[in-house]
């Protein structure tokens, strides 16, 4: 009775070694030898069977869910480094736009500063022309007689008179007031003192 177990195990292990060495190691070697001549012919076996396994229906499926998976990964980065790029862009044009502004501003405040330069250059010219004008003016009245300059001078605005009578030497004054009538030389003479009073308070 306890032999026939030990029959049954022993015919079990006979049929596992009988499969072992008449299947499972002719395929694997066979296998082995494929994969070597594949390989040695140049052939990428792993892309054959990518090729061949899209005919078969399942087998393509998986592959085109794992590209298309893939794909749209790839679109996905892409779609999100263009728009980092036209960000980029934008803020580049931005400064570009502020940029120019400020070397606008620039440029007008440097044509401002120089028409005032200018305008100044061109007051003190007047000035100076003035300046040389009148004192050809003071000079004039100091050549002629004080017969003659009595009346053009009471004939002019105060303020003109009392500037030129202010300016010429003290001998052609008292000349110049002796000639005009007392009304006139009174009148001058105050002028004359409160003007002079007037520069001495602004000295």
């Amino acid at each position: 009775m306890e032999k026939i177990p030990e029959e049954q195990e022993t015919r079990k292990t006979s049929r596992f070694q009988w499969f072992i060495f008449a299947f499972l190691i002719p395929i694997l070697f066979g296998i082995t030898v494929a994969l070597l001549v594949f390989t040695l012919s140049g052939n990428n076996i792993f892309e054959t069977a990518k090729k061949y396994s899209q005919e078969v229906p399942f087998l393509a499926s998986v592959f085109n869910d794992k590209n298309s998976r893939l794909q749209e990964v790839m679109e996905e980065q892409l779609i999100g480094m263009q728009a980092e790029v036209k960000d980029r862009e934008a803020r580049i044009s931005q400064l570009e736009s502020q940029l120019d502004s400020k070397e606008q501003e620039i440029e007008r405040a440097g044509l401002e500063k120089q028409r005032l330069e200018e305008e100044i250059s061109e007051l003190t010219a007047i000035k100076e022309e003035n300046k040389r004008a009148f004192k050809d003016i003071v000079k004039t009245y100091e050549n002629i007689s004080a017969k003659k300059a009595a009346p053009i001078l009471s004939e002019m605005k105060d303020e003109e008179a009392v500037k030129i009578l202010a300016n010429v030497n003290s001998d052609t004054l008292a000349d110049i007031m002796e000639k005009m009538n007392p009304e006139d030389a009174a009148r001058y003479t105050a002028l004359l003192t409160a003007a002079k009073k007037a520069g001495g308070s602004n000295n």
